[in-house]
């Protein structure tokens, strides 16, 4: 059974195939950990049976909290309740990773009492606004590298195994990587080179500080299908270039408009998935509309990814690991 073999990244073992991804449960108070959220983590980690776990996105700064109820990774004051977070996980057996994100445009006024910001003063297509962000200058570019890197030493103090940025539904990153939203002129647009020169620099800054043997994560939206938008290609050349500048592990989901056009398919992504797959030396990890061990075990089976991530099932069933590794 494929879901049950474990299987290492970049140094760290994990016990089997299994990933919860990240899931925004909004249950954070101010941004800090409550008890609720330990409570929700410890009923899906219990049964020991999830090999990783990529927690919901934590805001590396108040200009990119994207909704009330997110997590904080923004300040010291985090740190303590993400280390009970983090050994919650622990006590079940799985890894645990932090995923670190800015909102950009996707933010607003009403929750972060700012302005929001982007690549571009341009709106993600098809979304409606109620302030055009603010295009970032090249300071303030520097400014978010340096919140990243902030945030990947707090969850290295709060003791995860790894760190993953998120570059996907739409965020800041992802507005980087898309021509819809990146039309810089300047040397953080244009080409896709360009475009993802952001990201290759979060990817060395937090290297930096995170050391050799913790997981370095990249979550992609690889394409927007869009007219205009990122392609299939761009998402290969790019992962090409991260993987060059030490991502362990790539992360695929969808572009500027998330998950939506996809329906009931089984692994949204698998075509993309397989053909990244086949490029990288790192593993690749699939989710998207897997319910059952079956279907898990097939895609893994097929080399569309090295990892299965499984999310709105475990919503359903915490017990959804221990039932499938039991199959």
């Amino acid at each position: 059974m494929f879901l049950k073999r474990k299987i290492v990244v970049n140094r760290t073992e994990l016990m089997n195939r299994i990933v919860l991804p990240p899931m925004a449960s909004e249950k954070s108070e101010g941004g800090q950990v409550t008890d609720a959220l330990c409570d929700y983590y410890r009923e899906i980690v219990k049964d020991k049976a999830t090999g990783l776990v990529i927690l919901e996105h934590s805001y590396v700064e108040i200009d990119g909290k994207a909704s009330q109820g997110q997590l904080s990774i923004a300040d010291d004051s985090v740190i303590e309740g993400l280390k009970k977070l983090v050994k919650v996980i622990h006590q079940g057996e799985a890894k645990a990773i932090a995923q670190i994100s800015h909102a950009g445009s996707k933010a607003s006024f009403e929750v972060t009492g700012r302005a929001p910001v982007a690549p571009s003063a341009v709106a993600i297509p098809n979304r409606k606004v109620a302030k055009m962000p603010e295009a970032l200058s090249y300071d303030g570019i520097q400014s978010i590298i340096q919140a990243f890197k902030d945030a990947a030493v707090r969850a290295i103090e709060a003791g995860v195994d790894g760190v993953e940025i998120h570059s996907a539904h739409g965020f800041l990153l992802n507005q980087f990587y898309s021509p819809l939203t990146n039309q810089r002129t300047d040397a953080y647009g244009g080409s896709l080179e360009n475009r993802i020169r952001i990201h290759l620099e979060l990817l060395s800054e937090i290297r930096e500080v995170i050391g050799a043997d913790k997981i370095l994560a990249v979550r992609l939206g690889a394409s927007d299908d869009y007219p205009g938008g990122s392609l299939l290609d761009d998402a290969i050349r790019a992962s090409r270039m991260f993987e060059a500048a030490g991502m362990d592990l790539l992360d695929i989901s969808g572009g500027l408009f998330g998950f939506s056009g996809y329906g009931d398919k089984v692994g949204y992504f698998r075509e993309t998935t397989k053909a990244l797959k086949a490029q990288l030396s790192v593993p690749v990890l699939l989710t998207g509309g897997i319910r059952t061990a079956c279907e898990a075990n097939r895609l893994l089976e097929e080399g569309a990814a090295d990892l299965i991530g499984v999310g709105r099932a475990v919503l359903k069933n915490p017990r959804w690991a221990k039932e499938a590794l039991a199959t």
